[in-house]
């Protein structure tokens, strides 16, 4: 379950892998800290989004830095600094992966809270009050953050 939810934000098997490594070593090292006002496993979740989220906050920062520093050097302008890899999720149909491929794709343009709240629930099947307990917030806020990922992704599709 972790790891599939980690699978599911960074769209990269070996980065989901090690992620997932630091999730276990993370509650292994924080065990103590758990007071028991959730479920296990609802903590559990938070800490594996906080870690994803922090990968991929790490992840972007280094394409930034990567592009500024293009622009300082004399290397060929032509080339690409970026490359979004065809991520395909393991638990997809084969004949639904192009679509599975597109819709990833989409997913990960949401913004940080929208795309927490659409794959906690869309993808890991969790309720509304479970996404509120992990994200810290109302039932009703996840309920708007579900509702405006749609929305933008739906914007996004017709495009």
């Amino acid at each position: 379950m972790v790891y599939n939810l980690i699978l599911s934000f960074l769209q990269n098997t070996e980065d989901a892998e090690d992620v997932t490594q630091e999730v276990f070593i993370e509650v292994f090292r924080s065990l103590n800290k758990f007071k028991g006002n959730s479920t296990i496993s609802t903590w559990i979740y938070r800490i594996s989004v906080n870690k994803s989220l922090d990968f991929l906050r790490k992840k972007n920062r280094k394409k930034r830095f990567a592009f500024i520093n293009s622009l300082f050097t004399n290397e060929d302008k032509n080339q690409e600094i970026i490359q979004v890899a065809n991520f395909e999720h393991p638990g997809v149909l084969l004949e639904q992966k192009e679509n599975a491929i597109i819709l990833f794709k989409l997913i990960d343009e949401l913004k940080e809270n929208q795309k927490t709240a659409f794959i906690l629930f869309h993808i890991e099947e969790l309720s509304q009050k479970e996404i509120a307990e992990i994200m810290g917030i109302s039932s009703k806020a996840v309920e708007l953050l579900i509702r405006r990922a749609k929305l933008k992704l739906k914007e996004k599709i017709e495009k």
